[in-house]
């Protein structure tokens, strides 16, 4: 590229406006690179998911060469927590659970639980789902397998099954319900600030965490606590009858056994896990995975944001609990 010439009028300009073109030139270049190796970056990421994940998908067609086959397992997934705008949800689950009782070549079904609790209502829902879908289907049984951890809603899903399996290590039961809140009113007081609260109806704003506790409203919640708690309870004792120990004090007062325990509490049949149970006590070795039904897009954007969630959980270096 020549430039202008130092003894000819406006030479300045010139060489301003060269030197502006070749920035934008450079800056073009630079943009175009960018979205090229981003874009690289892009197609690498979705060939890896489907590499790895590609028989694990449930799309329509996904599982087609594994449901030809005779006879397998219908497993269906609950993990993680268990709420309406949770992956664990009622609906998604409740669906996956119809067509996994639905299809052909479905032996038995598997709850494969690995979950903390959540929503006592997405959990009532499901259960009661299972048992009516039980009822419709009576030559198919389910069997619940735990993994790491299956308490408080998630074990409320289990007992819907007719046998319930877990690990030495896992974590069972949490039988139980909990409501979480806070207050500041004496830190209010402190900083001098004043709370105004305007209601309609005198016990709208109970529990409202800048007002002083009121024992009637207190006691008004625990009743609606054991309410449900007893919903809860009910419904462990109707799955699991008499194979519970009820002797127990602390059965159904919010604690966690591991595996071995539970089996001795009654809380679980047996230890295993989703390989050995339907191997074991099923007789079937294939397992077939269902998934709620999900766009490729969707699914590629909520793999990718788990993945990139499960890698900065990684980064940790101290186990949460929740």
């Amino acid at each position: 590229m020549g430039w202008a010439n130092e003894n000819k009028p406006g030479w300045e300009r010139e060489t301003l406006e060269r030197l502006v073109q070749a920035q934008v030139i450079e800056q073009r270049r630079a943009r175009r690179w960018g979205i090229f190796l981003k874009l690289l970056f892009l197609l690498y990421l979705i060939a890896l998911l489907f590499l790895v994940r590609g028989s694990d998908i449930g799309f329509p067609g996904t599982f087609e060469s594994a449901r030809d086959a005779d006879e397998y397992v219908a497993v269906v997934e609950v993990e993680g927590l268990i709420a309406s705008s949770a992956s664990a949800n009622a609906e998604d689950i409740s669906s996956v659970l119809n067509e996994a009782f639905e299809a052909q070549g479905t032996r038995a079904v598997m709850l494969r639980i690995n979950s903390g609790g959540g929503s006592p209502v997405q959990a009532s829902i499901v259960h009661d789902e299972i048992l009516r879908l039980k009822d419709a289907h009576p030559d198919i049984p389910v069997y619940a397998v735990i993994g790491d951890v299956g308490a408080s809603a998630a074990y409320y899903i289990a007992v819907a099954a007719d046998e319930v399996f877990a690990s030495r290590a896992s974590l069972v039961g949490s039988i139980g319900v909990r409501m979480d809140s806070f207050g500041v009113v004496d830190l209010m007081e402190n900083i001098g600030v004043e709370r105004r609260l305007f209601v309609a109806g005198e016990d709208k704003g109970f529990l409202d965490p800048f007002l002083p506790l009121d024992a009637g409203h207190v006691g008004h919640l625990e009743g609606v606590l054991e309410d449900v708690r007893q919903q809860f309870v009910d419904a462990v004792r109707d799955g699991r009858g008499e194979r519970l120990v009820e002797d127990e004090d602390s059965l159904f007062g919010g604690l966690i056994w591991a595996g071995d325990r539970s089996v001795e509490l009654g809380l679980i049949d047996g230890l295993g896990t989703d390989r050995s149970v339907a191997r074991d006590v099923i007789g079937v070795e294939q397992l077939v995975v269902f998934k709620p039904r999900r766009s490729r897009l969707q699914f590629l954007f909520d793999e990718l944001g788990m993945a990139a969630m499960k890698q900065w959980l990684s980064w940790e270096s101290t186990p949460q609990w929740r």
